[in-house]
């Protein structure tokens, strides 16, 4: 069944109306999903403010309209996915309510950069049609950007997100008429792009001089505020408590951490209960280049892979490759750490690709430094776990097996990141981290976390400024200043996601333990049904593990 088509179920009607209907409103997201339909792959959709404020209609309707079922007109699965998209359009409605397309340009040049990117880099098509598609997209940058011009708001836009974005404009230039190009193997296509990519990068030259002088303009506030942050915790996470609440847990956890941490520290050969100056101590061993960071990844995944496999933790989907790669040019100014690109949801593919952090092109010695700092071989082991396997890639990859479509499409980070997090804990249960050394890296990894949930409330609540945020991530963390004022900056543009991960293992550990006590099932049945389940809202996944 198509999510169109009619059945005698109404919830899985409402399900694939409101699936259809976000598919075609949303035709970027729908192609770096995996659509190959023209009407997603050829279109930006409309980004006029009609068309943002149309949609905004629309999911009202499609949720009021899921709001109206009741349990009892509906299975146990067909329950989940109806909450579950539920979920996903009050998260809609938040950002409906506040306007994010007259406040952040990030709205529209990551419209233009990933709907040409991302294909590209999935390659579930043939090259002669992608190069199709991205020479259509191109001639719609143009528009696209002076949509973005027309709708932003001086009196809402503040200078942070606007100066966030024009570090990503002044990327496009380069990516257009030289990272792009580079993607095409066939000499012919590659030379086509080429030759069309002129007028998509002098727009983007064009949208660079227009926010340097916006920026000068801006009287926004890029806090979130309690209440809002409040809402997306209960309302779409499905988490039984408040932003406040949230903070004090991560306090609470910090402290567990530094006890724990202090006294790992002072066991590592030269190291002492200072476990912040035994890890600067650790940090110091890095690979000698970006490319040989690179290179030390993809070894560290591999060994990952092999270790999850032996100790029979998860199934693996067949077919899933994940490849680990430099992330791509104009991500590299606005992210500092790690990422993980999915397979595409709407297709068969199982091929992820595991984003190494390379610095933005002519960064200084400094600045690579120490983004090497942070990829330090003390590091690399649980970064490749929570990226690779079994994290991101190993769970992502069998949520496609497992043939909902509708779960594979919406995942909450409470739960994608949250699984990471988790992950790491299971490796070490497990003996992964047999050198001291890492074991302190895997700590370091969730005590970092745990700041994160500090620092993230506290920004958006007022509670904590930008340089006070930067100050305790320094100091809390085994950050290099650089890369902690990277971090602060993405948390004050993505707030709530910095508290997803620690928030989400937490809880997963939890259910785990529920599920185990119950005697439910091996501790393998339990990763492979929760995680199975999707990236679902945490109240949904304890639901689907503990039934």
């Amino acid at each position: 069944m198509t999510f169109a088509e009619p059945s005698q179920n109404p919830v899985a009607d409402a399900v694939g109306a409101a699936v259809a209907w976000y598919l075609d409103a949303y035709p970027v997201t729908a192609t770096i999903m995996g659509s190959d339909d023209p009407a997603h792959t050829m279109s930006h959709g409309d980004l006029s403010a009609d068309g943002y404020e149309r949609r905004a209609d629309e999911a009202a309707a499609h949720l009021a309209a899921l709001d109206a079922l009741a349990d009892a007109d509906c299975g146990f699965a067909d329950g989940v996915d109806r909450d579950l998209v539920r979920a996903q359009l009050r998260k809609a409605g938040i950002g409906a309510e506040r306007q994010n397309w007259r406040r952040d340009p990030a709205e529209y040049i990551g419209t233009a950069l990933y709907s040409v990117y991302l294909p590209f880099e999935q390659r579930t098509r043939s090259e002669a049609r992608l190069v199709e598609e991205a020479l259509a997209k191109l001639k719609l940058v143009p528009d696209t950007l002076a949509f973005c011009r027309a709708n932003l708001d001086p009196g809402i836009a503040p200078r942070l997100l606007v100066d966030r974005a024009l570090g990503q404009a002044r990327t496009g230039r380069s990516f257009f008429t030289r990272s792009l190009p580079a993607l095409v193997r066939d000499e012919e296509l590659r030379a086509q792009l080429a030759d069309a990519a002129e007028p998509a990068a002098a727009a983007f030259d064009e949208l660079a001089v227009f926010l340097a002088d916006f920026a000068e303009r801006c009287e926004g506030d890029w806090r979130l505020g309690e209440a809002y942050y409040s809402r997306l915790l209960q309302d779409v996470e499905m988490l039984g408590y408040d932003t406040a609440e949230l903070h004090r847990r991560g306090r609470a956890a910090w402290d567990g951490l530094d006890a724990e941490m202090r006294e790992l520290a002072a066991r590592i050969p030269g190291g002492s209960a200072d476990w912040r100056a035994t890890m600067a101590m650790l940090c110091e061993d890095v690979p000698p280049s970006e490319e040989a960071m690179l290179a030390e990844y993809v070894a560290e995944t591999e060994r990952a892979r092999q270790f999850t496999r032996e100790a029979d933790l998860v199934t693996f989907a067949p077919g899933e490759e994940c490849r680990v790669q430099p992330g791509p040019e104009f991500l590299r100014p606005i992210l500092s750490v790690a990422s993980y690109s999915r397979p595409p949801a709407l297709t068969p593919s199982r091929v992820g690709v595991f984003n190494v952090p390379f610095t933005p092109e002519g960064s200084s010695p400094e600045a690579v430094r120490g983004r090497l700092a942070t990829n330090s071989r003390v590091s690399m082991p649980t970064i490749a776990v929570h990226e690779a396997y079994p994290g991101h890639h190993w769970h992502l990859s069998w949520v496609a097996e497992q043939g909902r479509t509708v779960r594979n499409m919406f995942t909450t980070p409470y739960f994608i990141e949250g699984w990471g997090l988790y992950v790491e804990t299971v490796m070490r249960e497990q003996g992964y981290f047999a050198d001291p050394r890492h074991e302190l890296g895997h700590l370091d990894a969730r005590i970092f976390r745990a700041a994160r949930i500090v620092v993230d409330t506290a920004l958006h609540t007022g509670d904590m400024s930008i340089e006070e945020a930067e100050t305790f991530m320094a100091s809390k963390a085994s950050l290099s200043p650089e890369t902690a004022k990277g971090e602060v900056n993405r948390y004050c543009a993505w707030p709530t996601q910095a508290a997803s991960y620690l928030t989400g293992c937490l809880e997963i550990e939890a259910i785990r333990a529920e599920y185990l006590a119950s005697g439910k099932g091996t501790l393998k049945q339990f990763h492979d049904t929760i995680a199975g389940s999707g990236g679902l809202p945490l109240g949904l996944a304890r639901r689907v593990a503990l039934r």
